[in-house]
């Protein structure tokens, strides 16, 4: 079984010294740089306010993200599959079991951890209204008021419209503005929680990578992962539940693990992987068992993450801030730039390059639709496996009541009892179809997401060319290519909470046949109960065929009306520039001519801040110019 430290490498292949040795003057660096992405943060908002209404949304992100920059909220997420152990590790972290842990799926909802002087925890909802506040020193009276707001069976779909749930702790860990997030696990019954996980990565400055070796690390994962790394700026890996393996299947699982890391994201062999057991952990700070703790491997993984937290923290979390300002700032750039060049121009010339534009954009249009077909045929192959699927446990779960009924009766010296046959159901029922729901909807929920891949690449396609086209027509410099949006729920699917049908509802017998010999009386009536047992395969794989089927068209649904909004933005924005400047030019001449100098001025101030902000995060070798 597990070893200690000793016995086991708990950073294999790295070490915290490592990856967080601080620098000779990196303090006063990093004040500076904080000092000047302030100042252009400041510059920012001011620009993007003076250019009024027409950019009131962006100026609300930027604005949004300028306030998480001047609280130093530092947002490191807990990432990785269901049932991979990251509550438990974060209960660990904190030295106590506040996050309820289930071996069911918990509800899409994030959970914002925070640093305060006393335990507590608050309840957003997203229709703004007053949310729920606890306070209680005890944490098992914390963790089951959480229970009642992020557990399915107690807010089963999220009907009580929870946004987000904060939760305050006095931990050291969170001390310095950090904010550890429990974010729902991908791969589960629910995809929801997939679909928030993926949604979420952009507010991710770090993130804590939990995998496994039950079961090993799936292509689901690996996907995920590759996502995980190309939003956060720094990726720590733990291989979670190590007292589950032997020494040597544990270094077989994590040598695994790392040719997967190696392989598939290009990361050196080099990187730490922190193997721990999050839950002897959380039992030795309960109770103050240092040597349990010790072998636990957690002490291993916070070290390092004080270690980073103290050296490394604000540069990572600046250059996040940077890359995000980026993006806001290029948008709003290609909106002035547009709507300046649309000014400038006699209005003939304006109707002509409209017009042109929009020839270009019904091409578009119709490479929209025939991507749109190509998703819909996908919908419609994965309905068709559903069906199979569907079929083929029936005939398992047929066989294996019909199992249990033969056993029943072989063991009665009589006549069978219902009651005993019903009660051998219900616990062969729930047990049987638990397991095959959260296996079929892990294939289907990678499946999903391989469809929507390309899609997702074709709709980015699509929008770039879109700003090429505008480029190209109205002579103003090519934008930078946008990442695609991320998948995301605008609101919960289908799922239901299953209640498995077990009941018989036996068929007395008539009165004639107690008159038959024993043989022929069981025969008839193990007959009855598997005409029964049929009804109850059908019903109860019908119930989890249907939850299925209404969960995957709903996240077709939503998936390609997500993506189809990302385009739509892009459309609109260029499109909404020409307007705006058309509008402009039936104006008074003096006002188009104030407008103009604004737009100018902003142009060159935008350029010139999106440009400081880039040279925070881009590596020396592709440090210059901006090409907007």
């Amino acid at each position: 079984m597990y070893k200690p430290a000793s016995d086991v490498s708990l950073i294999i292949n790295g070490s915290p010294s490592e990856c967080t040795a601080s620098r000779p003057g990196s303090c006063a660096r990093s004040s500076a740089r904080y000092s000047d992405i302030a100042l252009m943060a400041e510059k920012g908002k001011e620009v993007l306010a003076r250019l009024g209404s027409e950019f009131a949304a962006d100026c609300q992100r930027f604005e949004t993200l300028c306030a998480r920059f001047a609280e130093d909220r530092f947002h490191l997420a807990v990432l990785g599959q269901f049932k991979r152990g990251k509550s438990t590790l974060l209960n660990a972290l904190l030295g106590e079991a506040v996050l309820p842990s289930s071996v069911v799926p918990l509800t899409a909802i994030p959970t914002f951890i925070r640093h305060g002087p006393h335990r507590k925890v608050r309840v957003v909802h997203r229709d703004k209204r007053d949310g729920e506040e606890f306070a209680s020193e005890r944490a098992a009276e914390l963790a089951a008021f959480l229970t009642r707001f992020v557990a399915e069976s107690a807010n089963p779909h999220n009907v009580k419209e929870v946004a987000r749930v904060e939760v305050f702790h006095p931990a050291p860990l969170l001390q310095g503005g950090v904010v550890l997030i429990d974010m729902p696990g991908i791969g589960s019954t629910f995809a929801h929680n997939t679909a928030t996980a993926l949604n979420f990565l952009a507010e991710c400055d770090a993130a804590l990578f939990v995998t496994s070796a039950d079961p090993p690390l799936t292509e689901n994962e690996v996907e995920f992962l590759k996502k995980v790394q190309a939003n956060a700026v720094r990726v720590f890996f733990i291989f979670n539940k190590a007292d589950y393996l032997a020494e040597s299947e544990l270094h077989t699982a994590v040598e695994f693990f790392r040719q997967l890391l190696v392989r598939n994201l290009g990361l050196p062999r080099q990187t730490p992987i922190f193997v721990t057991s999050a839950l002897r952990a959380l039992k030795a700070r309960e109770s103050s068992d240092t040597a349990l703790w010790s072998q636990s491997g957690v002490p291993e993984l916070e070290k390092h993450l004080q270690d980073f937290l103290a050296n490394e923290k604000s540069h990572a979390f600046q250059t996040a801030v940077c890359r995000k300002a980026c993006e806001i700032l290029a948008n709003a750039l290609l909106r002035v730039q547009l709507t300046r060049r649309a000014l400038q121009m006699p209005l003939a010339d304006l109707q002509n390059r409209l017009h042109v534009f929009e020839q270009k954009l019904r091409e578009v249009e119709r490479q929209r639709m025939a991507a749109g077909d190509l998703i819909e045929g996908d919908r419609k192959r994965l309905r068709a496996r559903l069906e199979s699927e569907a079929d083929h446990l029936r005939t398992e779960l047929r066989a294996l009541l019909q199992g249990v009924v033969q056993k029943c009766v072989s063991r009665e010296a009589e006549d069978c009892d219902p009651a005993q046959v019903e009660r051998a159901l219900e616990q062969a029922v729930p047990e049987y179809l638990e397991s095959k729901q959260a296996e079929v909807f892990r294939g289907f929920s990678l499946h999903i997401l391989q469809a929507f891949e390309p899609y997702r690449a074709r709709m980015n396609d699509l929008a770039h060319s879109l700003r090429e086209a505008a480029s190209g027509i109205f002579d103003i410099p090519l934008p930078a290519r946008q990442p695609a949006p991320a998948l995301a729920a605008s609101r919960q699917p289908h799922w239901i909470t299953h209640e498995w049908f077990t009941a018989l509802g036996a068929i007395p017998p008539d009165v004639w046949e107690r008159l038959l010999p024993r043989k022929w009386r069981q025969s008839r009536r193990r007959k009855r109960l598997m005409a029964q047992v049929e009804l109850l395969a059908v019903r109860n794989v019908e119930n989890l065929r249907w939850s299925l089927l209404q969960d995957l068209d709903d996240l077709f649904r939503r998936f390609r009306s997500e993506l189809d909004a990302g385009f739509e933005d892009t459309r609109s924005a260029i499109l909404g520039a020409i307007e705006a400047a058309k509008r402009r030019r039936a104006e008074h001449h003096n006002t188009v001519v104030r407008q103009m100098e604004v737009l100018l001025s902003a142009e060159q101030e935008l350029q010139s801040i999106a440009a400081r902000f880039q040279e925070q995060f881009a590596p020396e070798t592709q440090k210059g110019d901006w090409n907007l």
